[in-house]
C-alpha cells in the first residue's frame, strides 16, 4: 500500500472515491465533478491510499489563511469496509501530518469526528490531537 496525492483522477479513481464516500455518508450527494473539483483545487490536498492499483482509503487537507496563521482541516479520512483493521487510517493520517509538517509549516491542524466513531476518535488522539470543547455551527447554502 502506498499513499499519493492525486491532482488529477481517472475514471477508476472517480468510482473507487465515490464509493469511499458512500461508506462515510450514504445520504450525501456526491458527484464525479465535485471529486475533480476537490483533486484540482490548489487549497486542497486530496491524499488516497492504493492498494494493487485501487484507491482503498482516502483524506483531504484543506488549507486556508486567515488573520491568526494557516489552518488545515483534516477532511473526509475514510477507509473500504474491506480493509479496515489493517491501520491504513492511521497511515493516512500521519501522512497528512508528515506532510503539513514538511510543507506548510507553520500550520495549525484541525479535525472534527462524529462521538460515535469511537475508534476514529481514539485514533486522533493517538497521533497528537487534543479534544477541546467547542459549538460547531453549519449553515447549508
Amino acid at each position: 500500500m502506498n499513499i499519493t496525492e492525486l491532482r488529477s483522477l481517472t475514471p477508476e479513481n472517480i468510482e473507487d472515491l465515490l464509493g469511499l464516500m458512500r461508506e462515510l455518508n450514504p445520504e450525501l450527494h456526491i458527484t464525479p465533478q465535485m471529486l475533480k473539483m476537490a483533486a484540482e483545487d490548489p487549497a486542497t490536498h486530496f491524499f488516497a491510499a492504493i492498494e494493487d492499483g485501487r484507491i482503498v482509503g482516502t483524506a483531504s487537507l484543506c488549507v486556508s489563511h486567515s488573520p491568526t496563521g494557516r489552518k488545515g482541516g483534516i477532511e473526509d479520512v475514510v477507509v473500504s469496509a474491506k480493509e479496515r483493521g489493517k491501520h491504513l487510517g492511521r497511515a493516512l493520517v500521519e501522512h497528512i501530518i508528515g506532510f503539513a509538517r514538511e510543507e506548510l509549516s507553520p500550520i495549525q491542524l484541525h479535525l472534527t469526528s462524529r462521538p460515535s466513531r469511537e475508534k476514529a476518535n481514539l485514533l486522533y488522539q493517538a497521533v497528537g490531537f487534543t479534544r477541546y470543547e467547542t459549538n460547531v455551527y453549519k449553515l447549508e447554502l
